[in-house]
């Protein structure tokens, strides 16, 4: 748990990050099997005007360009909160071992929050899920930003 703690201290600054620029506060880091970070990310949809620039999207492209492929096995996803369904469907088209999040996201989660796509029966390739690590520090972030714009 230590682990998971101290990679998403990493996924909490990038948020902030995020945050800074206008974007919703969501960060993410991808660690390999031997815990060395291979892939960071941070929400960029707005600052990029890309739909698809979610945390966990950033971070798997750039971890999938640190080895040389899109195969991502044995490592694990840190993010801030629960990975929607397009989040949910690449951390299993790249093999991921483990989804690691902080707050639940009751309307678009897709990792046991609304939905459960990546332990959905009869895929091919399962994905272990770690819930709650940070999700007050999580929480707040969201929290913050969501209130300021009221």
């Amino acid at each position: 748990m230590d682990r998971y703690r101290d990679w998403m201290a990493e996924a909490l600054a990038l948020a902030g990050e995020a945050a800074a620029v206008g974007d919703v506060p969501v960060g993410a880091v991808v660690a390999g099997p031997d815990g060395a970070i291979l892939g960071r990310g941070r929400n960029a949809r707005e600052s990029g005007h890309d739909p698809t620039a979610h945390a966990e999207i950033v971070a798997i492209r750039e971890a999938a360009a640190a080895l040389g492929g899109w195969r991502l096995d044995g490592c694990t996803l840190v993010v801030t909160l629960e990975p929607c369904v397009m989040c949910a469907g690449a951390a299993l088209q790249s093999r991921l071992a483990r989804i690691v999040f902080g707050a639940w996201d009751e309307k678009a989660g897709a990792v046991g929050g609304r939905l459960d796509v990546v332990r959905e029966a009869g895929l091919p390739h399962g994905v272990e899920v770690v819930a709650g690590i940070e999700e007050a520090a999580s929480r707040s972030l969201l929290r913050a930003f969501f209130d300021a714009r009221r």
